[in-house]
């Protein structure tokens, strides 16, 4: 059995490809010209941070992206979710 070590630098290395790769998403730029919309829907958010329902529950649930629910529709500020990330950043 082959056994690899990973280390904090591997990890280190692997968040900073996840965070670029989620920077160069569409939904960040938005449209060619056009900046992205000021709210998202839940599955747009998943889609973006490539989470998924439960794990957005919980950013929900422990305050760490705050929402606003309109009908039975989760709606999340482009600029939270830019907060979120730069949050990521500084760890």
């Amino acid at each position: 059995m082959n056994v690899e070590l990973v280390t904090k630098e591997d990890l280190d290395n692997f968040k900073e490809e996840i965070i670029r790769e989620i920077r160069g998403n569409r939904y960040l730029k938005g449209k060619e010209g056009e900046p992205p919309r000021e709210w998202l829907k839940s599955y747009e958010v998943r889609k973006l941070l490539g989470i998924s329902a439960g794990t957005l529950q919980n950013l929900r649930l422990n305050g760490s992206l705050p929402y606003t629910k309109v009908g039975g529709l989760m709606y999340y500020k482009y600029g939270d979710i830019r907060k979120l990330m730069d949050g990521f950043d500084e760890h």
